[in-house]
C-alpha cells in the first residue's frame, strides 16, 4: 500500500487502514509506505508533494518486488509506478477539481498533468464514489467503482453526549468542508449546541469564531474511539461539504443510527436520499438550518430516516462485502 497517511480520523486513512487489516486478516502480508514510515513534511501544503517525493525515491533506490502495488490518491502514484508489481491506483475523489478549488486555476492546471500521467502509470483504476468514476470515465479512463465502507464491528456500544441537543460535524477543517455555510445556518438553530471534531488549515479561523457563541465547540482532533463514541451520542451529522469524494464520516453516521443532513456533492447524493436523510444545496444555510432544526424537532422522523440509512450500510457500505471486490481487482491479469 502507498499512501500518505494511514492513522487519524480522515477518510482515506480509515478506508486504507481498514483494507490492510481486512487484508492481513485474510492471510495476505501488507507492507506499507506512508508518512508514518518513511519522512515527509507535515507543513500545510507540503505534506503530500514531500511524501510524493520520499516514497518515490524510496521505490526507485529500492525497486521492490511485489505481487501488488495499491497507491491510493494521485500523489501516491509516481511511488508506484517505480514498484515492479501489478499497479492499482484508487481515487478517493476528483484531484484536480479540488486542487483548482484550494489553490487555484494555476496549480488546478498543473494537477490535471499529473493526474493524466497517473493515470496512465496503473493496471487498473478504482474509484470510491460513483460521481469520480463518472468523472474520470468522461475523461477516457476506464474505471472500477469499489465504494467506501463501515467496518460495523469497530461502532462503539457506548455514546457520548455533552448537550440535550447536539450537532456534530467530523473531518478535515479546511475550506472545501464548507463549515462557514455550516456555522451560518447554525445561528438558525435554537437550543442546540455544535461540536466540531478535526483539525486543519482553517482551525484558528473556527475557534475565533466561536469566540462570538458559547454553544459552538471546536473540540480538534479526537481519537477515532472517542470521536466515534461523541457521534453515536449526538442528534444530527451534518456534511456541509462543497466537494466530497465518499466520505467516511457520513458513513459512519449512517452505521451508528445518527440522522444526517448533507450536501448535494460528490458521493454524498449516492449516500443521502429522501429515505435515508436530508440533502441541501452547498452554500445554502437557509436550507441548511430549516434541514438541521426539522431533524431536531421531529425525532420520528429523523429516526425513521436513521434506520433506513442504517439498512443501506449492511446491504452495500459494509467491509465484509467491499474486501472481496478488491481482492477480485487484484486476482485480475493484466490485459
Amino acid at each position: 500500500m502507498i499512501v500518505p497517511k494511514t492513522k487519524g480520523i480522515g477518510g482515506v486513512a480509515q478506508h486504507v487502514s481498514k483494507l490492510i487489516s481486512k487484508l492481513t486478516d485474510m492471510g495476505y502480508e501488507v507492507d506499507c509506505i506512508s508518512c508514518e514510515t518513511y519522512p515527509c513534511l507535515g507543513m500545510k501544503g507540503l505534506s503530500n508533494p514531500s511524501f510524493m517525493i520520499s516514497s518515490s525515491l524510496l521505490s526507485i533506490i529500492s525497486r521492490p518486488r511485489y505481487d501488488i502495488v495499491h497507491a491510493h490518491n494521485i500523489p501516491s502514484a509516481l511511488a508506484m509506478r517505480f514498484v515492479k508489481a501489478r499497479k492499482i491506483l484508487t481515487l478517493h475523489g476528483t484531484f484536480s477539481e479540488q486542487i483548482a478549488y484550494l489553490y487555484g486555476s494555476m496549480m488546478g492546471k498543473a494537477a490535471e498533468l499529473l493526474e493524466l500521467m497517473a493515470l496512465k502509470w496503473a493496471d487498473r483504476i478504482t474509484a470510491v464514489s460513483k460521481s469520480a468514476t463518472i468523472f474520470y470515465k468522461k475523461k477516457g479512463v476506464d474505471v472500477v467503482h469499489i465504494p467506501n465502507a463501515v467496518d460495523l464491528s469497530d461502532m462503539p456500544e457506548e455514546e457520548l453526549r455533552f448537550f440535550d441537543r447536539q450537532i456534530i460535524y467530523i473531518g478535515r477543517l479546511s475550506m472545501e468542508k464548507g463549515l462557514d455555510t455550516l456555522l451560518l445556518a447554525f445561528r438558525k438553530v435554537e437550543n442546540a449546541h455544535l461540536l466540531i471534531i478535526g483539525d486543519g488549515p482553517i482551525r484558528t479561523m473556527l475557534e475565533n469564531f466561536a469566540k462570538r457563541d458559547e454553544r459552538i465547540h471546536i473540540l480538534g482532533y479526537r481519537p477515532r474511539k472517542e470521536a466515534l463514541k461523541i457521534l453515536k451520542g449526538s442528534d444530527v451529522f451534518v456534511l456541509p461539504s462543497r466537494y466530497e469524494g465518499l466520505s467516511t464520516a457520513l458513513l459512519e453516521a449512517m452505521a451508528l443510527k445518527v440522522p444526517v443532513v448533507a450536501t448535494k456533492v460528490g458521493g454524498n447524493v449516492e449516500l443521502v436520499n429522501k429515505n435515508t436523510g436530508i440533502l441541501v444545496d452547498a452554500w445554502d444555510h437557509s436550507s441548511m438550518a430549516k434541514a438541521i432544526n426539522m431533524l431536531l424537532n421531529d425525532r420520528e422522523k429523523a429516526m425513521n430516516l436513521a434506520e433506513n440509512a442504517y439498512r443501506t450500510i449492511i446491504d452495500i457500505y459494509n467491509w465484509d462485502k467491499i474486501i472481496h471486490q478488491y481482492i477480485s481487482v487484484y486476482e485480475e491479469k493484466n490485459k
